[in-house]
């Protein structure tokens, strides 16, 4: 009896947590942010403790979970109007490699070694740091690499200078602007930063996307 306990038991969880991660969306699946890992870690461990007490109610394993599946959708829907909790909870993407130069400084602050760093590019097929010209830490741990064109003529990448009304303070930085000549240059086109969705900065140029513009 209690082995069909078990074994009913592991079929049920296997249903029922393919259900709840099918409710908490297709990105819980592609990858893991912090949070994801953690609602993870919780379900598999509660699942196990469930399958092998099997005197205890299924129900005492089920409330928790849906609690988390829960948690995890109204998280997810703050992440989503808030970039400063996406960016507490989440993290942000750090520029490791730029115009070809090893970011040191970004490297430490992340705990990211050169190995890491020569591991990753080796996965990618590349074969020497001297054919990258950006590279980014995400904030899932997977490194974005960019490589230089054929001719290795250098290029600018796309620096996100504004996302969902906030300015990225580094991204300006790194092209040597502040917040001054943003808020000039916008002025110019009739716009304040509030009203802009999103603004990348790329070969002297701004190309912004109003909130206006989105549907």
């Amino acid at each position: 009896m209690e082995l069909f306990s078990i074994m009913f038991r592991t079929a049920f969880f296997y249903f029922f947590i393919l259900l709840a991660y099918r409710i908490m969306g297709k990105r819980e699946i592609a990858q893991l942010g912090i949070i994801d890992l953690i609602v993870s870690i919780l379900i598999a461990e509660m699942v196990a403790i469930s399958i092998e007490n099997v005197k205890d109610p299924i129900l005492y394993t089920i409330l928790p979970i849906s609690l988390l599946v829960l948690l995890e959708l109204f998280l997810a829907f703050v992440a989503i109007k808030s970039r400063k909790f996406r960016n507490i909870f989440g993290g942000k993407p750090s520029l490791i490699i730029c115009n070809g130069k090893i970011n040191f400084k970004e490297m430490v602050k992340q705990r990211y070694s050169m190995d890491d760093l020569l591991l990753e590019l080796r996965q990618k097929e590349i074969k020497s740091i001297e054919n990258v010209e950006y590279a980014f830490l995400e904030p899932n741990g997977k490194l974005s690499v960019f490589k230089y064109n054929f001719l290795k003529i250098p290029s600018n990448y796309p620096m996100p200078i504004i996302v969902d009304g906030q300015i990225q303070d580094k991204a300006l930085h790194y092209i040597h602007k502040n917040k001054s000549w943003l808020e000039k240059v916008l002025k110019q086109k009739n716009l304040i930063i509030e009203n802009v969705f999103y603004c990348f900065y790329k070969g002297s140029k701004l190309y912004i996307i109003k909130r206006s513009d989105l549907l």
